[in-house]
């Protein structure tokens, strides 16, 4: 088996439909790819309570991130009037994208970047897997069992030695 030509198995840009039109978002460079890699890192880091590399923040605050991961559609965006929050969750969509892969930033744009829409609750899951198990699960097939102490046993126990 051969390898594939590379650019026939990524996708290479992510179209995204905002306010009646399809901005098409390149894919980035690979120094934009890193710098994203390590900031949904942090982000990840800092969720769970841990302490962020802040070398890492800071070199993304001095630069215009949404700018990068958007590239030219960005000033695509500004200049055909896109509201902010359509232009923050493209960029956060095209993160999600670069940082993962395209079916992820498809889930994070349909669920509007909602944690709570992005996984099925609960009753949902149970209603397509059929419910709850109810079939009692077999015991050990391995032939040990942990039997309480005979009678005789017990006595042994109890006898002072001699």
């Amino acid at each position: 088996m051969a390898f594939e030509a590379l650019g026939e198995l990524l996708a290479e840009s992510l179209p995204l439909p905002v306010e009646g039109r399809t901005y098409t978002i390149a894919a980035p460079s690979a120094e934009v790819g890193l710098r994203v890699q390590a900031l949904i890192n942090a982000a990840a880091v800092a969720a769970d309570g841990g302490r962020v590399d802040e070398q890492v923040l800071s070199d993304a605050a001095e630069r215009d991130v949404f700018r990068d991961v958007l590239g030219p559609a960005h000033d695509q965006m500004v200049s055909d009037g896109v509201s902010w929050p359509a232009l923050k969750h493209a960029a956060i969509t095209a993160m999600v994208w670069i940082a993962q892969d395209k079916a992820a930033a498809e889930r994070f744009w349909n669920a509007a970047g909602d944690p709570s829409r992005l996984a099925p609750n609960r009753q949902a899951r149970r209603s397509r897997s059929g419910g709850a198990n109810t079939t009692k699960s077999q015991g050990s097939t391995s032939g040990t069992s942990t039997r309480p102490a005979t009678t005789r046993a017990k006595n042994k126990r109890a006898r002072p030695s001699r």
